[in-house]
Protein backbone atom coordinates (compact mmCIF):
# COMPACT_ATOMS: atom_id res chain seq x y z
CA UNK A 1 0.00 0.00 0.00
CA UNK A 2 1.42 3.49 -1.46
CA UNK A 3 0.78 4.82 2.17
CA UNK A 4 0.05 4.46 6.14
CA UNK A 5 -3.25 3.25 7.01
CA UNK A 6 -4.06 3.83 11.09
CA UNK A 7 -6.73 2.03 12.72
CA UNK A 8 -8.72 0.56 9.65
CA UNK A 9 -12.09 -0.49 9.93
CA UNK A 10 -14.77 -1.74 7.65
CA UNK A 11 -18.25 -0.03 8.18
CA UNK A 12 -19.74 -3.63 8.55
CA UNK A 13 -18.30 -3.41 11.93
CA UNK A 14 -18.95 -0.02 12.69
CA UNK A 15 -22.40 0.06 12.03
CA UNK A 16 -23.71 -3.03 12.11
CA UNK A 17 -27.58 -1.80 11.62
CA UNK A 18 -26.67 -0.59 8.03
CA UNK A 19 -25.82 -2.63 5.01
CA UNK A 20 -22.54 -1.11 4.37
CA UNK A 21 -19.30 -2.52 3.78
CA UNK A 22 -16.56 0.09 3.27
CA UNK A 23 -12.85 0.13 4.03
CA UNK A 24 -12.06 3.05 5.52
CA UNK A 25 -9.54 4.27 8.47
CA UNK A 26 -9.01 7.38 11.18
CA UNK A 27 -5.82 8.62 9.35
CA UNK A 28 -3.60 8.38 6.91
CA UNK A 29 0.04 9.08 6.53
CA UNK A 30 1.86 10.12 3.26
CA UNK A 31 5.41 10.43 2.65
CA UNK A 32 6.41 12.66 -0.08
CA UNK A 33 4.65 12.17 -3.63
CA UNK A 34 2.78 14.78 -5.19
CA UNK A 35 -0.98 15.60 -3.65
CA UNK A 36 -3.96 15.81 -5.88
CA UNK A 37 -6.90 17.60 -4.78
CA UNK A 38 -10.24 17.02 -6.22
CA UNK A 39 -13.02 19.29 -6.96
CA UNK A 40 -16.17 18.23 -5.62
CA UNK A 41 -17.14 15.57 -8.51
CA UNK A 42 -20.62 15.16 -8.98
CA UNK A 43 -22.77 12.86 -11.76
CA UNK A 44 -21.74 14.73 -14.82
CA UNK A 45 -19.80 14.06 -17.52
CA UNK A 46 -15.58 15.43 -17.01
CA UNK A 47 -15.49 16.41 -20.95
CA UNK A 48 -18.85 18.39 -21.02
CA UNK A 49 -19.72 19.25 -18.04
CA UNK A 50 -23.88 17.25 -18.38
CA UNK A 51 -25.55 15.51 -16.18
CA UNK A 52 -25.85 12.17 -16.37
CA UNK A 53 -29.73 11.64 -16.99
CA UNK A 54 -30.81 9.37 -14.08
CA UNK A 55 -31.76 10.76 -9.98
CA UNK A 56 -30.57 7.40 -8.90
CA UNK A 57 -28.44 7.71 -6.02
CA UNK A 58 -26.58 4.55 -7.16
CA UNK A 59 -26.37 5.38 -10.79
CA UNK A 60 -25.39 9.15 -9.46
CA UNK A 61 -22.83 7.72 -7.25
CA UNK A 62 -20.94 5.28 -9.88
CA UNK A 63 -20.30 8.04 -12.42
CA UNK A 64 -18.84 10.61 -9.36
CA UNK A 65 -16.51 7.88 -8.01
CA UNK A 66 -15.60 6.94 -12.37
CA UNK A 67 -14.98 10.43 -12.31
CA UNK A 68 -12.88 10.77 -9.38
CA UNK A 69 -10.70 7.65 -10.57
CA UNK A 70 -10.53 8.83 -13.82
CA UNK A 71 -9.10 12.39 -12.62
CA UNK A 72 -7.06 10.14 -10.51
CA UNK A 73 -5.36 8.15 -13.18
CA UNK A 74 -4.95 11.64 -15.25
CA UNK A 75 -2.66 12.86 -12.57
CA UNK A 76 -0.76 9.47 -12.61
CA UNK A 77 -1.59 7.52 -9.43
CA UNK A 78 -4.89 5.07 -9.18
CA UNK A 79 -7.42 4.42 -6.25
CA UNK A 80 -4.97 2.82 -4.00
CA UNK A 81 -3.58 6.64 -3.53
CA UNK A 82 -6.55 8.05 -2.37
CA UNK A 83 -6.04 9.51 1.12
CA UNK A 84 -9.26 11.50 1.88
CA UNK A 85 -13.09 11.38 0.56
CA UNK A 86 -15.88 13.82 1.88
CA UNK A 87 -19.02 12.57 1.25
CA UNK A 88 -22.73 15.14 0.60
CA UNK A 89 -25.69 13.87 0.13
CA UNK A 90 -29.25 15.42 0.11
CA UNK A 91 -31.16 13.00 1.62
CA UNK A 92 -30.19 11.04 4.59
CA UNK A 93 -32.26 8.04 3.29
CA UNK A 94 -29.43 7.67 0.54
CA UNK A 95 -26.74 7.23 2.54
CA UNK A 96 -26.58 3.37 2.33
CA UNK A 97 -26.94 3.36 -1.66
CA UNK A 98 -24.23 5.88 -1.75
CA UNK A 99 -21.91 4.80 0.12
CA UNK A 100 -22.14 0.81 -0.83
CA UNK A 101 -21.76 2.33 -4.21
CA UNK A 102 -18.49 4.20 -3.06
CA UNK A 103 -17.56 1.10 -1.36
CA UNK A 104 -16.86 -0.69 -4.38
CA UNK A 105 -14.25 1.74 -5.50
CA UNK A 106 -12.10 1.92 -2.43
CA UNK A 107 -11.92 -1.74 -1.12
CA UNK A 108 -8.99 -2.25 -0.17
CA UNK A 109 -7.68 1.40 0.24
CA UNK A 110 -9.30 2.71 3.28
CA UNK A 111 -9.06 6.21 2.91
CA UNK A 112 -10.50 8.82 5.51
CA UNK A 113 -13.90 9.46 5.11
CA UNK A 114 -16.57 12.53 6.25
CA UNK A 115 -19.36 12.91 5.55
CA UNK A 116 -22.32 14.54 5.21
CA UNK A 117 -26.14 15.74 4.74
CA UNK A 118 -26.74 18.87 3.09
CA UNK A 119 -29.85 20.88 1.97
CA UNK A 120 -28.86 21.27 -1.51
CA UNK A 121 -26.00 20.89 -4.33
CA UNK A 122 -25.10 23.11 -7.05
CA UNK A 123 -27.83 21.79 -9.30
CA UNK A 124 -31.64 20.61 -8.28
CA UNK A 125 -31.06 16.94 -9.60
CA UNK A 126 -27.66 16.07 -7.73
CA UNK A 127 -28.30 13.97 -5.07
CA UNK A 128 -24.22 13.08 -3.97
CA UNK A 129 -20.62 15.11 -4.68
CA UNK A 130 -17.66 13.79 -3.00
CA UNK A 131 -14.41 15.22 -3.50
CA UNK A 132 -11.35 13.47 -2.40
CA UNK A 133 -7.63 14.25 -2.18
CA UNK A 134 -5.14 11.81 -3.32
CA UNK A 135 -1.04 11.42 -2.76
CA UNK A 136 0.76 10.04 -5.30
CA UNK A 137 4.21 8.34 -3.97
CA UNK A 138 7.42 9.54 -5.57
CA UNK A 139 9.05 7.19 -7.95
Amino acid sequence: MAHTRIRKFNTKDTYPEQNLDNDLCQAVITQGGKTVYLRGQCPQNLEDAVNINSHDPVEQTHKVMQNIKQLIEEAGGGMEHLVKVVVYITDVRHREDVYRTMGKYIKGVYPVSTGLVVQALARPDWLVEIDATAVIPEE
